[in-house]
């Protein structure tokens, strides 16, 4: 399930593979690394608006689908590679975990 609307943890909804977790155990994955937000940050005044409005988009994932992402992508390719949350999908290893978090229920990964 992915649509990248950034308003599910209001609604406790895994925004990669779709499962209701509650709100209590969504996380936000920043989908440029806060450490590359940083930089960009400091040269803020050679960026545009949209420059920097990128460095803070973020989607709401639940703790298994996140922790995947960081243990499957080194923060270098998540930002020249994988920086939206249809690219993360589509990521080999994040798409197999997500297919099989998909077929567990809540609570039985953690």
């Amino acid at each position: 399930m992915v649509d990248g609307t950034n308003g599910t943890a209001d609604t406790g909804v895994c925004e990669l593979c779709g499962r209701a977790v509650g709100e209590e155990n969504i996380t936000r994955h920043h989908l440029l690394p806060k450490s590359r937000a940083r930089k960009l940050k400091r040269k803020s005044k050679k960026l545009r608006k949209r420059d920097l409005a990128d460095a803070d988009r973020t989607v709401g994932l639940c703790r298994p689908c996140h922790r995947n992402i960081h243990a499957s992508v080194d923060n270098k390719d998540l930002e020249r590679e994988y920086d939206t949350l249809e690219k993360l999908a589509a990521h080999p290893d994040v798409r197999r975990f997500t297919e099989w978090v998909r077929t567990r229920r809540n609570g039985a990964v953690r």
